[in-house]
């Protein structure tokens, strides 16, 4: 079963993620902050992170980095809204696989959770 970390302040948005893609059958788990993320990742070591850019205590992109260099294989992507298109490229920069846009569709969360958790690069 693959593990996945929910990392988003919003604790509504990350419940709901939660719940839904505890349904397709995956382990998740959640953080609602950068540093909670970091050790969540350490203890749960999971397959994928999906990560808010903007997070109390350490933002996504400082997150993403220390998260990537601990585990280069984890894969991440990120939840953006929408003017942040410079913290996307960086994002992209730092191993981000994929990005979900504000406000998103719970079938789009999945459909996106599918694509980079099957892509064998």
């Amino acid at each position: 079963m693959k593990k996945i970390l929910v990392v988003d302040d919003e604790k509504p948005i990350s419940d709901i993620i939660k719940f839904n893609l505890t349904k397709e059958g995956y382990d998740v788990h959640t953080a609602y902050d950068g540093e909670e993320a970091l050790k969540q990742v350490e203890e749960v070591s999971p397959d994928l992170i999906i990560l808010d850019l903007m997070l109390p205590k350490m933002d996504g992109l400082e997150a993403l980095q220390l998260i990537k260099k601990s585990d280069d294989h984890v894969k991440a992507i990120m939840i953006t809204a929408a003017g942040q298109k410079e913290k996307m490229i960086q994002a992209i920069k730092y191993g981000a696989a994929e990005f979900i846009s504000k406000p998103y569709e719970p079938d789009e969360v999945k459909e996106v959770v599918d694509k980079v958790l099957n892509d064998q690069q």
